[in-house]
């Protein structure tokens, strides 16, 4: 996931340096803006793939001398019920709600939701160390 992280890191920060220069010469702020989200999108998959390759090391697939039954063995471990999905799901409505009725509920939407994806990320990593 070593890899990955890197190719998603340059690929964030190809939109932000394009966001910050596209932003600074055209002074139009929706396309700054789409430009802005796919930074963010791309930063999370990076963050998503550093935590991985933390969290689980080496894969298979990244060593040069690995065999096919190395890459045998459990799949991943999947939760019987978690409740930050749902956690996830309330954010995401209360801050597509304060997009219309103000921002102080937006922000309290985004608070929800942050806590909740980040909820989903780290619920397990005690379990696995």
């Amino acid at each position: 996931m070593k890899v990955e992280a890197i190719l998603f890191g340059g690929v964030a920060a190809f939109f932000a340096v394009t966001a910050v220069l596209y932003g600074w010469w055209s002074g139009d702020p929706a396309g700054t803006s789409a430009l802005v989200v796919a930074f963010l999108m791309g930063a999370l998959v990076s963050f998503f793939c550093v935590v991985q390759y933390r969290r689980k090391g080496r894969r298979p697939q990244d060593r040069r001398d690995a065999e096919v039954a190395d890459a045998t063995g459990p799949l991943e471990f999947f939760p019987a019920s978690s409740p930050w999905p749902i956690v996830t799901a309330l954010g995401f409505a209360v801050a597509s709600t304060g997009v219309v009725y103000g921002l102080w509920l937006f922000l309290i939407g985004l608070g929800v939701l942050v806590r909740g994806v980040l909820g989903m990320v780290f619920q397990y990593l005690r379990r696995l160390e």
